[in-house]
């Protein structure tokens, strides 16, 4: 269908900025990583990998990120040419953002001394622990990213895409020559964090500039969400559904540390990068397709063209997906030591459970996203909440019975039980489609 197709190109068109910087934040990772894994080793590079990810954990069950809900009401508000009322409904989301960060924070630095110790810090992590959980500040960004998603800014996402990157390569590269070890490779990523949240508000502003104005923040935030009906509870269901979708990738660093040690955490990191060719499409696809599915279901299509749309941009990524994951069957293992050295070749066990696992994934972000435009996150919660829950309590015994390679095949059945759930879930709704009117489903 023509209409199909060219929403699909666009969905494409807006990846294909988007993936122009992360291909190049790709590349610039696996330069820090060898630096920081050569450098570090197994142990300690695993501790640099579960000390980032405890915080990033954290921030992603207590934050509030809004893009969600700055794309798809604020292409109502496009549609309707209220630009006050989209100025008011980006400042309401960014204070809520904002608020539900700083408490991140604050959680994050009051359970370090109770959860490093678990984890195998050594007294270098344990001092940085507390003050490593301003890094939680690079998450408190999704309000400025959802509004250049709204207004078609994707060359500004790909632009933000390497400075976190960036930062880190430089930092690697000091921690390195001057040997300050552990606590120098630390520092290095809370800079790269802290420049991360910086540079996507400011981007965020550039955009916005001559297009908001202050104002028309007059009135207050109080008509809100009296202004947008079905707000509150929306973003209730997004946010449930985003903290589930990312939970897993996160604890599961987490539970191999716990259970296997450090440095079975650091070869299990390894792994996670080098498949970040097929992770890091997954991410920005659902981004590059909500503001395309918003649009089109602010026009009022709900049904077969929306179908279309997704099967087409579901089948592409799945079919550039296959050429990678051969790749990483026949060559695994060097794989590994050409990124990390000889200490990290029994990376290659895990990594081609988690590209297979990624690649299944590619499927979800989309059809997530298609969920929440029709006002129905809490269809795509269900879905994330059912494979996570079931999956992660089996994680600990694949851990103690098969090592890394449990981890393995926890996230492939955990992909597989996702993403057909996905797809039942959008069957459903699209097959009977929801009144205009309706705004939010839990």
């Amino acid at each position: 269908m023509p209409e199909a197709a060219s929403v699909v190109r666009r969905i494409y068109a807006n990846l294909g900025r988007l993936l122009g910087g992360k291909a190049a934040a790709g590349l610039i990772s696996l330069v820090y990583l060898a630096i920081a894994a050569r450098s570090l080793g197994r142990v300690d590079y695993g501790v640099l990998v579960l000390v980032h990810t405890y915080a990033m954990t954290v921030a992603g069950i207590i934050e509030f990120p809004g893009w969600h809900a700055v794309v798809r009401y604020g292409a109502q508000t496009l549609a309707d040419d209220d630009r006050p009322r989209l100025t008011r409904l980006i400042a309401f989301a960014g204070l809520v953002e904002t608020g539900c960060g700083l408490l991140a924070i604050a959680a994050a630095a009051l359970l370090a001394p109770v959860v490093g110790p678990r984890l195998g810090w050594p007294p270098a992590a344990m001092a940085l622990a507390a003050p490593y959980s301003l890094a939680v500040l690079s998450t408190i960004r999704a309000t400025p990213a959802g509004y250049l998603q709204l207004t078609g800014r994707f060359d500004l996402l790909g632009l933000h895409n390497l400075v976190a990157p960036t930062v880190r390569l430089a930092g690697a590269a000091v921690a390195a020559f001057t040997h300050a070890g552990l606590r120098g490779f630390l520092i290095a990523w809370l800079v790269a964090a802290l420049a991360e949240w910086l540079a996507m508000w400011a981007l965020g502003a550039f955009a916005a500039r001559g297009r908001l104005f202050r104002a028309d923040l007059a009135p207050g935030l109080r008509g809100v969400r009296r202004e947008n009906p079905g707000l509150w509870r929306f973003m209730w269901g997004a946010n449930i559904d985003v903290t589930l979708a990312e939970l897993s990738g996160r604890v599961t660093p987490l539970a191999v540390g716990f259970v296997l040690g450090p440095g079975a955490a650091g070869l299990y990191a390894v792994a996670q990068r080098a498949t970040s060719v097929l992770a890091q499409p997954a991410q920005v696809l659902g981004q590059a397709a909500y503001a395309e599915l918003a649009h089109l279901v602010a026009r009022g299509d709900r049904g077969q063209g929306l179908r279309d749309v997704l099967r087409r941009a579901v089948t592409a990524a799945l079919v550039a997906a296959a050429p990678v994951c051969l790749v990483i069957a026949l060559f695994g293992e060097r794989l590994a030591v050409l990124i990390a050295g000889e200490g990290f070749a029994a990376a290659g066990v895990v990594m081609l459970w988690l590209a297979l696992a990624r690649a299944i994934l590619l499927a979800g972000p989309p059809m997530s996203a298609a969920l929440t435009a029709l006002g129905r996150p809490g269809l795509s919660m269900r879905a994330n909440f059912l494979s996570a829950t079931a999956l992660l309590l089996a994680l600990p015994v694949l851990l103690q019975w098969r090592g890394l390679t449990g981890a393995g095949v926890q996230v492939v059945l955990q992909a597989l039980v996702a993403v057909g759930l996905l797809a039942l879930f959008l069957v459903e709704a699209t097959a009977a489609p929801r009144p205009a009117a309706v705004s939010a489903e839990a």
